[in-house]
């Protein structure tokens, strides 16, 4: 009997073929997610476990599960939700619950079943009771054991040493097997008397047990004496291993003295450097276990006494790992199918099928071989979800593909013929008839309504496909298709116009040009009025990139013309005109040469340096279609700016030449060089530069500039000159030759100098009178010898300072900000005066106040600006020359006024009759710390004028004549002891043929409109004015 989900997905499988060719729009159930094996804690009823389970497919999968291969009812068994795909487990009970679960995914179209999953509960008991004392000698062996666990999960051990915390710790001498939990002491001392705990971790459920302790004590009848190694903890004679595994060999032996291990494998072949040795070599670790791991192992014991060894071989498994599987298939009814799946593993595996989650059986259409499954003529009960399945003692592993057979009459939908197909007469005409029908149609053409036959032109393929070759225009017309198999007919229809040939009227031709011109490509077509045309082009065989903004397609509907815009070398190469239309393409080519100047040369080398000259060469660059006609060298020194021209030989440098030599070269200086080449286009890019060279040194032959002196101090000669520049030092040990003697004498004293950068000496001797001319000279020299002098100059001693004190100094102040002081010359004495000094502070302890002012000795007055209003200053005069300055006269002070009134005039009034201007406005009072108004000034000039007129008045009031047809522009300020006050704005005066009146408030008011305001923002200062 056919169970109900299958009996429905027969149905709807049937109902969805007659309905619906896209079989890939619904598929069945594909896991995403799958069940693993899971270890819970036994013992906790509050605690759930989970299974997952997922799979995809359209529409939704549903999912069961079964435990031990029986289904789990999950009506009746409240203990067991589904959420979603996964199987949740509450209040767990180790006797029901434990076991092998199985989920199934199943939808309309075929179910499949999950790997298996394994539920265990892991726990963990030791029974104890009291243990008897362990007595040994001195240096025996011994096995303290810790007992048999009943358990469920992963163990580990350790030994507590007489209390806990106190751990026994493993070294060569002590372990504690994680196989068998106990504890190996080597050779016995006397510190190992004590109490020993065995201690049993479960890792899953994290519980502890303890043992009973275990004394050990010492025997009281001598101690044990040297004996071979005994080993007592070994690995079996066959271990398997499992591929992928993390593979552990544990080793230890008894012994006196204690026996050292190692390791090797029985081939002899060397550990690879995966293998870890741990716990001084007791325990030999083999990550990701492979088969080349298999084979023997040994274990050796060994100390003075001798040798121990146990031998053991690893067993390699691995459980089936899927080598091919097969894909999702969709037949049409009545096609054969073959699928076939293979897997690794060992030992080899076996295969069986599940169609829908259940054993399918060999029959006579189905043949089941090892891995290969074979349906000889499928049909509609085929359709569903195949598992192969591979399973050994290790492992079971599950694929899945679905089968969906196709059956429907057929359809052109998806590939009906054109409406409209054009072909150029002469060409060949291939219609396809590729009806969508399982299984495949039997298909009749028809030109109208005449039935086609094959002949020389018309050739009928078996797939439908229908070809005419040397078409006509004869051959156009109405075209049919039709198509039948056992599940209906259907037909296609489309229109044939066949077009006379399209040909290139104006195609591109080669050409040459220079960079940056700028040229059309033509390319134009005749063609049949019933095609459309497209032009694209291609350049060195790739589109072209119309984001280049130097291309631009030009031309009508018929024409395809190229504008190349500032060609640029880049742009050289195989252009490519390509006419597309309905039926063909076309194509021509045209070369453009672009001519530009040359590229760079290359490869600059120094041949032969000497101290002025260096050869050079190199290698020619792209001449860019124009032959090179010559070459130009630049050099560039730390000295120069940029890149200069060099003088060569030969002096011009004819294309053909790749060496020539730089002269006229500074010695002893690092140079560098690049070519640069030229041809009937213009000069190239420069090379890259030269290694840096330097010259060979040479005798400096260039004299210091500019020598001179001077001044100094009592006693001194002093001589400046202008230093040689580095770059015409000419070598290393550059320095200076300093030659003076008393003008009149004939013998030279030189002084020598090796700072090339000095520009000053100082001679000091007790014998040199004050201000005596001497005869001086400044010569250069280097390693390679002695250069020029310049020529001699007359250059004096140092003077005295002057001796005497200005006398009658007095000062008096002029305003807020200057002072003027005064003085007479000091009585004659023998030391020069070349001016004076006027040094005036506010106050002594506000030394930061001290100003200093210089004149020349014709002057017996000076006046310091700058000053701060109303405050005292202190002043004394000294006479200097160029030794310093003499004594100081004394101190004298004088207070500066108070300031100018810091307020301009307010309402100003004017009114311009004629020529003739009066000028009123409100006076100034001066505020209590400000100097009294003693006046006031009115500056006037003509517009865009720079001379300035000035009227001074006790009166607030002024008449102005105002000669000539031009506007003025005026100003009006207070004046005082303090100096002149803040003026007014700018006023502009207009000249009129009428009387005009006007005003200037310090705030404007509103002005009547008979009146005529006009003003301009400025200062009375001279150079504000020149701006107005």
């Amino acid at each position: 009997m056919m169970l109900l989900w299958k009996q429905v997905l027969l149905v709807s499988v049937l109902e969805y073929f007659t309905e619906c060719f896209d079989y890939k729009s619904f598929h069945g159930p594909k896991w995403r997610m799958e069940p693993s094996d899971l270890t819970v804690p036994a013992g906790l009823p509050e605690e759930e476990a989970t299974l997952t389970c997922d799979a995809k497919g359209l529409p939704p999968p549903q999912y069961r599960w079964t435990l031990n291969g029986t289904l789990i009812d999950l009506r009746m068994d409240q203990r067991h939700v589904l959420s979603g795909g996964n199987l949740i487990i509450r209040n767990l009970d180790r006797n029901q619950d434990a076991g092998t679960y199985q989920c199934t995914a199943f939808n309309p179209y075929g179910a499949i079943s999950s790997r298996r999953a394994s539920l265990k509960f892991a726990y963990l008991s030791l029974k104890t009771q009291a243990r008897s004392a362990v007595s040994v000698r001195e240096g025996q062996g011994v096995v303290l054991l810790c007992g048999t666990p009943t358990y469920s999960g992963d163990l580990t051990f350790a030994w507590v040493f007489n209390e806990y915390p106190y751990f026994v710790q493993q070294d060569n001498r002590r372990f504690v097997s994680q196989e068998t939990g106990n504890l190996y002491i080597a050779k016995v001392e006397p510190s190992d008397v004590g109490n020993y705990t065995c201690v049993v971790v479960n890792r899953i459920t994290k519980d502890k047990v303890l043992s009973s302790p275990t004394p050990l004590v010492l025997r009281t009848d001598g101690a044990m004496g040297e004996y071979e190694p005994k080993i007592e903890v070994h690995f079996p004679d066959t271990v398997p291993a499992a591929k992928g595994s993390v593979v552990t060999l544990e080793c230890f032996a008894l012994g006196n003295p204690v026996p050292e291990i190692t390791w090797r494998r029985a081939n002899g072949v060397p550990f690879p450097s995966k293998v870890k040795m741990r716990n001084s070599n007791v325990v030999l670790e083999i990550p990701s276990f492979q088969q080349e791991d298999a084979g023997g192992y040994e274990c050796v014991a060994e100390n003075k006494m001798g040798k121990n060894t146990v031998r053991g071989r690893l067993a390699f498994h691995a459980k089936p790992q899927w080598v091919q599987t097969m894909r999702d298939t969709a037949l049409s009814i009545d096609e054969r199918l073959f699928w076939e799946c293979k897997a690794s593993g060992k030992p080899k595996p076996s295969y069986s099928w599940l169609k829908n989650g259940e054993l399918l059986a060999t029959e006579s259409r189905i043949q089941i071989e090892s891995g290969a499954l074979m349906i000889s003529a499928v049909n509609l009960s085929d359709v569903g979800m195949y598992q192969c399945v591979a399973e050994n003692k290790h492992g079971l592993i599950y694929y899945s593909a679905q089968l969906v057979v196709l059956a429907s009459p057929p359809d052109f939908s998806k590939n009906p013929l054109r409406a409209l197909l054009k072909a150029k007469a002469g060409s060949v005409v291939i219609l396809e008839c590729k009806p969508q029908a399982f299984p495949q149609a039997v298909t009749v053409w028809k030109k109208g309504k005449d039935p086609i036959q094959s002949n020389d032109r018309i050739t009928l393929f078996p797939d439908g496909t229908l070809r005419i070759t040397n078409v006509t225009k004869m051959d156009g017309g109405s075209y049919t298709c039709l198509a039948r198999n056992q599940f209906g007919t259907t037909s296609t229809t489309g229109r044939l116009l066949v077009t006379d040939p399209t040909r290139i009227a104006q195609g591109p031709v080669d050409m040459e040009i220079i960079v940056g011109e700028s040229i059309v490509l033509p390319c134009q077509v005749a063609c049949d009025p019933a095609l459309d045309v497209s032009f694209s082009w291609a350049f060195n065989g790739q589109p072209l990139n119309r984001q280049d903004r130097h291309y631009e397609h030009v031309g009508g509907s018929l024409s395809g013309d190229l504008m190349i815009r500032n060609i640029q070398l880049s742009h050289a190469g195989k252009y490519i005109c390509i006419v597309d239309t309905d039926v063909e393409s076309l194509s021509a080519v045209a070369i453009l040469i672009v001519k530009g100047p040359p590229g760079p040369p290359d490869s600059v080398t120094v041949e032969e340096i000497t101290d002025s000259t260096a050869q050079l060469s190199w290698r020619p660059g792209r001449d860019n279609g124009s032959p090179i006609t010559s070459y130009i060298i630049q050099a560039k020194t730390a000295f120069t700016v940029g890149w200069q021209a060099v003088d060569t030989v030969p002096e011009v440098i004819d294309g053909n030449t790749l060496t020539a030599t730089v002269v006229d070269l500074n010695p002893w200086v690092e140079y560098e060089f690049r070519v640069l080449a030229r041809n009937s286009v213009g000069i190239g890019e420069p090379s890259p530069t030269s290694l840096k060279t330097r010259t060979e040194d040479a005798v400096p032959d260039v004299a210091p500039a500019n020598v001179g002196g001077g001044g100094g101090s009592k006693s001194e000669l002093v001589v400046t000159w202008e230093p040689v520049p580095e770059e015409l030092q000419n070598g290393d040990g550059f320095g200076y030759i300093i030659a003076f003697r008393p003008l009149g004498s004939v013998t030279w004293t030189h002084v020598v100098t090796s700072a090339p950068g000095l520009s000053r000496y100082v001679y000091h001797n007790e014998s040199i009178p004050p201000f005596s001319p001497f005869n001086v000279k400044v010569g250069t020299f280097n390693t390679k010898g002695q250069g020029p002098f310049s020529p001699v100059t007359t250059v004096f001693s140092a003077e005295e300072e002057p001796g005497g004190v200005p006398e009658r100094v007095w000062a008096r102040s002029i305003s807020a900000s200057e002072i003027e002081v005064n003085w007479q010359a000091p009585p004659p004495t023998p030391e020069r005066v070349l001016g004076y000094e006027v040094v005036y502070w506010e106050d002594d302890t506000k030394p930061e106040t001290m100003g200093k002012v210089r004149i020349s000795a014709n002057h017996n007055s000076v006046i310091i600006g700058g000053l701060k209003g109303f405050s005292q200053y202190f002043l004394t005069v000294s006479a200097f020359n160029t030794a310093g300055t003499g004594p100081l006269s004394s101190s004298i002070n004088a207070t500066t006024k108070k300031s100018p009134p810091g307020q301009p005039p307010l309402n100003v009034e004017w009114n311009l009759i004629g020529s003739k201007l009066t000028v009123h406005w409100d006076p100034v009072v001066a505020m209590e710390m400000e100097s009294e108004v003693t006046g006031y000034q009115v500056s006037y000039r003509r517009h865009r004028h720079k001379e300035i007129n000035t009227v001074t008045t006790n009166l607030t009031s002024v008449e102005l004549s105002l000669p000539g047809d031009d506007d003025y522009v005026i100003q009006v300020r207070a004046l005082s002891d303090g100096g002149e006050g803040t003026p007014t704005e700018l006023i502009s005066i207009h000249k009129l043929s009428m009387s005009v009146r006007g005003s200037r408030a310090w705030r404007p008011n509103p002005i009547p409109p008979f009146l005529l305001f006009i003003t301009a923002f400025s200062t009375i200062k001279p150079t504000l004015w020149e701006s107005v």
